[in-house]
């Protein structure tokens, strides 16, 4: 799914327009860079939480040259998914790979 499939389904379940919907999506994710930039945690309950990991600069290598290159250092995103996520995944992973009932 890409945002905007996830706008139009907003839109639908919703009952709205779709720019009020790309216009409630965009506050959602606009909500959610602040929260990680300014160093808070985001827990969804039932889906999962995201956390911004900060690596320090290492010495890494240019994979054309070999060529050895310092690394800044950085803060990216990190998402651990929840628990009740992962079960309904799973569930969904396990119930397509069952075999159809019979039926003779």
């Amino acid at each position: 799914m890409n945002k905007s499939e996830l706008i139009e389904i907003v839109a639908h379940r919703g009952r709205m327009t779709k720019k009020k919907a790309e216009d409630v999506v965009n506050l959602i994710f606009d909500s959610m860079v602040d929260a990680l930039r300014d160093g808070d945690r985001i827990e969804i309950r039932g889906f999962g939480s995201f956390v911004v990991k900060e690596y320090g600069a290492y010495t890494g290598r240019n994979p054309r040259t070999g060529e050895s290159i310092r690394v800044s250092p950085k803060k990216l995103p990190f998402f651990k998914v929840g628990k009740e996520l992962k079960e309904r995944v799973d569930h969904l992973e396990q119930a397509s790979m069952d075999p159809a009932p019979f039926s003779g």
